[in-house]
């Protein structure tokens, strides 16, 4: 396939002209015209392009690219080595942020809804739907330490839980990655719970006033499912060769 047919079609389908993201979302680097091997990942870390070296991939999807907003502009350190090895192979590297935590199929909060086993009833945010995160239940109600123990056993990992272990949580909202902040939708709305990430210290405090239970389960945990999703929906739809690399990381 055309990285250029690649691309567009990407960007027709993730709708990015909808979203004002933090970063370029689509091609960040263009590498070989013609691509046959794509690797796939949460963040285009050294190790996943070395990965996607070592597989000679033509190109690597993830959901955390470069060139954020804020960030220093220089390409120096870190960013310099990256991208000179991109270069030096030819691979072009395409990322997609907030239009892969939307999107209703292959969206990180979808998927982690069928990770979860969790029903969505709706948009995070009702007013606008670009608003990464979702409300739902639980298929069961269950306590908040035995919600604790299905998230850790679905996700390889313990997440921090605030709130009185004995409550029952039929009620849930979530948006993965560091939306701590988006836990006063959940609180609006009346939701058992929130799950997210990250934490922040001001979240402690809310999880507490409001007993609204607060989950932080890893924001690579949470966000391992996006691309890994839309790998394989290009390795279905147009028979690609896909990999997806997970690059462990604990935060």
């Amino acid at each position: 396939m055309k990285l250029n047919q690649l691309v567009n079609y990407l960007n027709s389908e993730l709708e990015i002209h909808k979203f004002r993201d933090y970063c370029p979302n689509g091609l960040q680097v263009e590498g070989k015209a013609d691509v046959n091997k794509i690797v796939t990942g949460v963040t285009a870390c050294q190790d996943l392009i070395d990965a996607a070296v070592a597989q000679q991939a033509d190109a690597i999807l993830v959901h955390h690219g470069y060139f954020w907003k804020g960030e220093p502009e220089a390409i120096a350190g870190i960013k310099k080595q990256r991208i000179q090895t991109l270069l030096a192979h030819d691979i072009s590297l395409i990322a997609y942020h907030l239009p892969l935590d939307c999107h209703r199929i292959w969206g990180n909060n979808v998927q982690l809804a069928d990770v979860l086993d969790l029903e969505i009833t709706g948009p995070i945010d009702p007013s606008d739907v670009r608003t990464p995160g979702n409300v739902g239940r639980l298929k069961q109600p269950m306590s908040a330490k035995q919600l604790s123990e299905h998230i850790a056993r679905c996700l390889s990992r313990a997440p921090q839980h605030i709130g009185e272990e004995d409550d029952m949580i039929e009620t849930i909202a979530w948006c993965t990655g560091g939306a701590e902040g988006y836990m006063q939708y959940a609180i609006n709305q009346g939701i058992d719970a929130y799950l997210t990430g990250e934490i922040n210290e001001p979240a402690v405090h809310n999880a507490r006033e409001t007993g609204t239970h607060f989950y932080a389960a890893g924001h690579h945990a949470t966000e391992r499912y996006g691309a890994k999703a839309l790998g394989e929906h290009l390795a279905q739809e147009f028979a690609m060769d896909v990999t997806f690399v997970d690059i462990d990381n604990p935060v």
